[in-house]
């Protein structure tokens, strides 16, 4: 039987900030936590710790560091940096573990705290398992040092310069981007100040957007999830490519040339299908998740690749292409990752692999998009009072297995709870936008009524 995580959702411990789990009192505890876990050698032990630009980060950051140096190890605070920064700080540095403290997508209100090993990998299940032990069990003031033995914290100064070197070494050393305009949207988050450089860096004339976070407005009506604003900008401007992050910068939404947004999906198709031709795609396989539309598979398929899925989340991804050998998967949310070049999805390096297709085809990205054709796709949020097992409701059961025999094979249909958020998620993809859109508004009234 699967234990029940009490903390950790999908991707870390998510919450409002200073209401419970998302506060200082639980920042500290988690430092301490996985200060002690990863605290094995007699050695002097550092812990990278990372941040977006929301306002409750100063808050959750002093007492992150104040747990792990209550434990005697070292903190090492580099700041607003992506997501995916920490990821290869912490492997480049050689330091023990990185945290993040990050809310992602949401908005500034909420923040979040998520690990990374030593190799720059997300943790595993029965590493969080152990996480939450420590916190819940074996809180013993025994493991506290004293006197010298406590751990010391320092800033890393030019972390943002070694990670913008980093990216740009992702991207041939034959290859600019001279020429070509781009609309970089920030959401206000953890890469305002990278993103724009990198891209800067490698020649491009860049739109910035999203660049000027108040510790309120981190994916405010931008980014990742509101590329709208985005798609504006390129049309506006004659931008050949614009990209949006999401507040961590470890997503990716693309707009071609003529303002089209492009989720992850076609990130996926524009890559498989070039690495594909290259023979550089292992395994002729891409792994996605139960969420990426049918028009995928369909695409790469018809490049001589095949998909491969797992459950939502980028860790779950990351999971499989270590297992079975494979380097390209990614999420529809924009969540890629290229395992060639790191460990956990970057929306920086994601726009640069995209670009860098652009630059050796020589093809405008609506053309090399256009690889793949999307199926509609319906997909519905609806709040929950609890998360209680979908297969143990009847009305639902029967509801979503009367839909699937209406699609008759031309199309999916799930449900699935959101890992980070009170809510259950309705998907449903078929051939008709209209019919489909009724099916889901149908569950999602069944599921206000149920759980709602």
């Amino acid at each position: 039987m699967q234990v029940r995580k009490r903390l950790f959702g999908t991707d870390g411990v998510r919450g409002v900030a200073n209401i419970e789990p998302m506060t200082a009192e639980m920042a500290l505890q988690l430092g301490r936590a996985i200060a002690y876990i990863f605290k094995q050698e007699e050695r002097r032990h550092r812990i990278v710790v990372g941040k977006d630009t929301r306002l409750s980060g100063y808050m959750l950051e002093g007492a992150m560091m104040a747990g792990i140096c209550s434990m005697g190890v070292d903190a090492l605070m580099v700041g607003p940096l992506p997501t995916p920064g920490i990821a290869f700080l912490t492997s480049s540095m050689r330091a023990d573990a990185g945290v993040v403290i990050s809310a992602s997508h949401n908005q500034y209100h909420d923040n979040g705290i998520k690990f990374f090993s030593r190799s720059g990998l997300k943790l595993a299940d029965e590493m969080e398992l152990k996480i939450e032990e420590f916190i819940f069990e074996n809180q013993d003031p025994s493991h506290r040092p004293t006197a010298s033995e406590v751990g010391k914290a320092y800033r890393v100064d030019d972390a943002i310069g070694r990670y913008v070197v980093f990216a740009k070494n992702t991207f041939p050393k034959e290859l600019t981007l001279d020429g070509l305009r781009i609309a970089v949207d920030c959401a206000n988050g953890a890469a305002y100040k990278v993103a724009p450089a990198v891209f800067y860096e490698l020649g491009a004339e860049v739109i910035p957007l999203g660049v000027k976070p108040d510790g309120e407005n981190i994916n405010l009506g931008c980014g990742a999830l509101h590329p709208e604003g985005l798609a504006a900008a390129v049309r506006e401007s004659g931008a050949h490519a614009g990209f949006a992050l999401d507040g961590d910068g470890d997503r990716c939404i693309m707009v071609d040339e003529k303002g089209n947004i492009l989720d992850g999906d076609h990130m996926l198709a524009v890559s498989a299908a070039s690495m594909l031709r290259e023979g550089s795609l292992k395994g002729n396989t891409v792994v996605a998740t139960i969420m990426s539309n049918s028009g995928l598979e369909e695409a790469i398929e018809r490049a001589g690749g095949r998909v491969v899925r797992t459950s939502v989340g980028d860790r779950y991804v990351v999971e499989e292409m270590l297992r079975r050998g494979y380097n390209l998967g990614g999420e529809q949310s924009g969540h890629i990752v290229y395992l060639d070049h790191t460990t956990t999805g970057d929306g920086v390096i994601s726009a640069l692999q995209v670009l860098k297709r652009m630059a050796e085809e020589g093809k405008p990205l609506s053309e090399l998009a256009s690889v793949m054709k999307t199926y509609p796709q319906i997909l519905l949020n609806v709040r929950v009072r609890e998360k209680k097992d979908l297969g143990s409701i009847p009305a639902v059961t029967k509801a979503l297995k009367a839909v699937e025999e209406k699609l008759r094979n031309r199309g999916r249909a799930f449900i699935r709870y959101s890992g980070t958020e009170p809510l259950a998620r309705i998907t449903i993809e078929g051939e008709k936008e209209d019919e489909i859109s009724i099916m889901a508004n149908e569950l999602a009234e069944l599921l206000k009524k149920e759980i709602g």
